[in-house]
């Protein structure tokens, strides 16, 4: 919203509070745009600067299998054989490229900590392509934990 608003994109929108339009002067186009009402936005604070959360902590990565056979087992091999456990993954069709497949997770751990450090090492052997995202500590919220049941 505040993009939106300290640009003056007249020809953009932004999904957020209502708050958020209140505090940056925007008119609310439509409300309730979810199409479910268990329906969660996962946002992100991107930094240049690499920050070191303690505690627990999650690492989102992004991987690409080899086209061989057992390709994705053998990825996700990794993970397993050093009981680490996957929280999200998700699938996106490579564009460009048929039946190719990224592949988005969310895992326990921190990338330069063993079994993690481990894990990404092995699962470069596997995949043409291994990106880590970034690291965060998980949020929890007990209303949509309680939601959710």
């Amino acid at each position: 919203a505040r993009f939106i608003q300290e640009r003056k994109r007249y020809d953009a929108a932004a999904i957020a509070s209502e708050q958020a339009a209140h505090v940056h002067g925007l008119r609310i186009l439509k409300r309730n745009v979810e199409s479910s009402h268990r329906n969660f936005t996962r946002f992100i604070a991107l930094s240049r600067k690499a920050v070191q959360p303690s505690g627990n902590v999650k690492t989102s990565l992004v991987f690409a299998v080899k086209d061989i056979p057992g390709a994705l087992f053998k990825a996700l091999a990794v993970f397993a054989l050093r009981d680490i456990n996957l929280l999200k993954i998700e699938s996106r069709p490579i564009i460009g490229k048929p039946w190719e497949y990224l592949f988005y997770l969310d895992v326990e751990g921190m990338p330069d900590r063993d079994p993690l450090r481990q894990a990404l090492n092995h699962l470069k052997e596997v995949c043409s392509v291994v990106r880590v995202l970034g690291s965060y500590k998980p949020f929890h919220n007990s209303v949509l934990s309680r939601q959710n049941r």
